[in-house]
């Protein structure tokens, strides 16, 4: 299963309807910069399912790759409707929208 790559303007609208925002970067990036509201769930713990997810989630990294990368882990640790932020924060931060600084 392949996950839909949306833009950071089209993430926020999901966001904002009520879609899991989930920053896969580790736990040491997620402190120094993370997108307010999103939850850390590092890729390294990919393996634990997110079962109290809602049906809608959006996963980023830093810049997209990591999250383009490992797409079929990401799309097989839940049952919701999945997406992939393009661009990942650096995206987010591009499109003028808020993030968090330690």
């Amino acid at each position: 299963m392949s996950l839909k790559h949306i833009s950071a303007k089209d993430a926020r609208k999901l966001v904002d309807d009520g879609a899991l925002l989930i920053d896969i970067r580790e736990q040491n990036e997620y402190a120094a910069e993370n997108i307010p509201g999103a939850r850390n769930h590092p890729l390294s713990r990919m393996g634990v399912p997110l079962n109290d997810a809602p049906p809608v989630i959006v996963f980023h990294c830093k810049s997209g790759a990591r999250t383009r990368m490992n797409e079929r882990a990401l799309a097989n640790c839940t049952d919701a409707e999945t997406y992939i932020l393009d661009g990942g924060i650096e995206a987010w931060k591009a499109a003028g929208l808020p993030v968090k600084r330690g």
